[in-house]
């Protein structure tokens, strides 16, 4: 009954559309990047219309302009297109033929699907920024288990097989030491029908992330670089700026981004995911083409944090200032507990505000389960080690209810 509700409200509002007023944006899916881009167009005096999946979405819980469907339903993209003036994205899953056919039928769709299938598409992705002499890690398509066994005897084991499409997160990689366990994982990935990659294990120093934002006009914006630190595969901390990062290298990482969402045609925010080798080079990762979760410190930290700076790109507004608040910011994600504690997340937030009124705390509107992206936490400072200890100590209280110091309020 709610969703038919919503839809039939979303529907009324468009044939109702007046092109006088402030701007709706429509994105498709219901996240938590969708709820965050909410909160920017509040303050922006714009409209998000949000497709999502369930009515308790997160973004479908804040927003009063909500259409209840499926990414790979074309109707459903139609509707929440209908009278938006641009039609942008909370994830990359939205099957490519159905975003060409928006754009035939004059949807203004950013990025447009000829920029997106790259971050869609992880062999499109490395095949053609390999063409374009970019530093991208050795791979090859895996189509056999005699592929997986000759790459990894070709580059040395161990290597990586990721799916092509739909991973993140860490879901969709393997990381197998051997010919035996790489011939395994890919029999077992190929008959579940899954499309493969191998590519060679980094010798890694750590993970980069270069964020910039672009508008049809062809303005572009970067942040400073950050530090992600990954654990079992999942962004868990994200340091900004990168502490330690050579100028030189900071200044390719953004000149990167900046010559990758030009010559791709990017419109919005993206983030060059990138590998600092520990010789000192950089290669290229992944691409995001929509806000991304190493942009997120940003809300706080920055004078133009993404999700704002999304909306002005994608209606093609002058970008906004993307300087730093403070020398240093750390988001820490709240991941699910193993088991949700006793105490009300509400409790907990009260604790929390208690002990560190200056934490900035975002939530998402989810149940907890282990793992499960559930909020983060920003905190400013001078000093890193200082602020990655307490934002980190922040996070940890938010998802377990127990201080990492042993802290008790009562004593």
């Amino acid at each position: 009954m709610f969703a038919q509700d919503v839809t039939v409200f979303t529907d009324v509002n468009a044939r109702s559309f007046d092109p006088a007023a402030m701007p709706t944006v429509a994105m498709i899916g219901g996240g938590q990047l969708a709820r965050m881009t909410h909160q920017a167009a509040i303050e922006l005096g714009q409209r998000l219309r949000v497709l999502a999946e369930r009515p308790d979405d997160p973004a479908a819980q804040v927003s009063p302009d909500v259409v209840i469907g499926s990414h790979s339903d074309l109707g459903a993209l139609r509707r929440a297109a209908t009278g938006a003036h641009a039609l942008t994205f909370d994830h990359e899953h939205v099957p490519t033929e159905h975003l060409e056919a928006l754009v035939a039928e004059g949807v203004n769709v950013l990025p447009p699907p000829q920029a997106l299938r790259f971050a869609q598409d992880k062999l499109a992705m490395r095949t053609e920024l390999s063409a374009r002499g970019l530093p991208v890690p050795a791979f090859t398509v895996v189509e056999s288990e005699a592929d997986a066994v000759r790459f990894g005897d070709v580059h040395g084991w161990p290597i990586v097989l990721k799916a092509i499409r739909g991973g993140y997160d860490g879901r969709g990689v393997w990381m197998p030491e051997d010919a035996d366990e790489a011939a395994k994982v890919t029999a077992e990935q190929l008959a579940a029908g899954v499309q493969l990659l191998a590519e060679i294990r980094v010798p890694l120093k750590r993970e980069l992330s270069a964020m910039v934002a672009r508008s049809p006009y062809g303005q572009a914006a970067t942040w400073p670089v950050v530090e992600t630190v990954q654990r079992h595969g999942q962004c868990a901390v994200v340091i900004a700026p990168a502490p330690d990062l050579a100028e030189e290298l900071a200044a390719e990482a953004e000149e990167l981004a900046l010559r990758l969402a030009a010559d791709l045609g990017v419109v919005g925010a993206m983030a060059v995911e990138l590998f600092e080798t520990t010789d000192g080079t950089l290669l290229i990762n992944e691409l995001a083409m929509r806000p991304h979760n190493s942009g997120h410190w940003g809300m706080d930290g920055a004078r133009t944090g993404q999700f704002e700076q999304h909306l002005r790109a994608v209606l093609d507004y002058p970008l906004g200032d993307t300087r730093p608040l403070a020398p240093v910011t750390v988001m820490a994600n709240i991941l699910g507990a193993p088991e949700a504690p006793a105490m009300s997340m509400d409790e907990r937030l009260h604790h929390l505000f208690a002990r560190m009124p200056d934490a900035k705390v975002h939530l998402y509107g989810k149940g907890e389960r282990p793992d499960r992206k559930i909020g983060h936490v920003n905190v400013l400072g001078d000093d890193v080690a200082v602020v990655r200890e307490r934002a980190e100590r922040a996070a940890h209280w938010m998802s377990h209810a127990v201080w990492t110091d042993g802290w008790d309020p009562h004593e």
